[in-house]
């Protein structure tokens, strides 16, 4: 009996420290759909399109829309990544984790605690 004891207890403590729980089933999920436009932050600019295409601008720097730097962007999650293209041909790519995401407000934030909040225009 002290045997089977002994067994029955190796197997529960094994099962227990097999176990664990892994970051994908805390992550929140967002619906691509909604990121689909046009966003403003401030004078910086966001589009994404329903392709995965985008582009990025800022008015300050005097870039309108038709100069933006363009990117193709995926969601995964609650992670956000834009691969940036690069006239000479380099890819330069950008991730953000997703912090809120509706019809109308989108926030992420970067790698180093930096946020930016935008509306839809």
């Amino acid at each position: 009996m002290k045997r089977f004891r002994l067994i029955l207890l190796s197997l529960s403590l094994t099962a227990l420290f097999t176990t664990s729980c892994t970051k994908d089933e805390t992550q929140p999920s967002f619906d691509e759909s909604l990121i689909i436009g046009k966003w403003k932050s401030g004078t910086l600019f966001e589009r994404y399109d329903a392709d995965q295409s985008g582009a990025t601008w800022d008015t300050a720097d005097d870039v309108t829309e038709p100069e933006a730097q363009e990117f193709t962007w995926t969601i995964t999650k609650d992670q956000l990544e834009q691969i940036h293209i690069i006239v000479n041909g380099g890819l330069v790519p950008k991730r953000y984790t997703i912090t809120d995401l509706t019809e109308t407000t989108m926030k992420y934030e970067d790698d180093f605690g930096v946020t930016k909040s935008f509306s839809k225009q």
